[in-house]
């Protein structure tokens, strides 16, 4: 008996489920890439893959913790650019700036972005994720507290096993949006002087 286990196990020894999780979540991300003209499988839709019900709510906290990480990075790296310099690399002013104290306080505000960074890469396994993370999923998400994602269960199964299958998706990019124009309702007095016509033709 699994008393006080949490989590699924998916029929997968831990190893081969922190792998499908890593996969899983690597997979999310890398849908939000650039379009190249030399990739044949790109996504279909942007922020969004299909999985199983029980694999959605397993990688969804992985999800939204990544985001997390990343947006605190971001928030680090908008702090260093106050003691960043815009000189070339090599110029006398970039040595300068090199030498001076203005480059271990650019250190010292740079180092959670560089961490947050390092701790991604080693939960994803993947350059271009952690990239991604970094340069578009956390910024859209910056004034967002939480919830970055959504599961969708899907009406059709899984061929094969019958298995129910769920759409993940990043929040935002999908969503339904409102129609600004408001069924007419009919008025009361449109209506009071249809009964009066009628009853005076009787």
């Amino acid at each position: 008996m699994r008393h006080r286990r949490r989590g699924r196990v998916l029929g997968r020894n831990s190893p081969h489920r922190k792998a499908l999780y890593r996969n899983l979540v690597t997979a999310l991300i890398l849908t939000e890439r650039e379009k190249s003209e030399l990739e044949s499988n790109h996504p279909k839709v942007a922020g969004r893959i299909v999985t199983t019900v029980e694999k959605a709510k397993e990688v969804r906290p992985m999800v939204e913790r990544c985001i997390t990480i990343a947006k605190k990075g971001v928030l680090a790296e908008e702090a260093a650019e106050t003691y960043a310099t815009s000189a070339d690399r090599g110029s006398e002013a970039w040595k300068a700036w090199r030498s001076g104290p203005q480059w271990s306080q650019w250190v010292a505000a740079r180092a959670p972005a560089v961490t947050a960074r390092r701790r991604l890469y080693s939960m994803l396994g993947s350059k271009q994720a952690v990239r991604i993370l970094f340069d578009t999923i956390a910024p859209r998400f910056s004034d967002r507290d939480g919830g970055y994602t959504r599961i969708v269960r899907l009406a059709k199964p899984r061929l094969g096993d019958g298995g129910t299958r769920a759409i993940i998706e990043f929040v935002g990019n999908n969503d339904r949006k409102k129609s600004a124009r408001k069924a007419e309702r009919p008025s009361f007095e449109e209506t009071s002087q249809m009964t009066v016509t009628m009853g005076d033709g009787n």
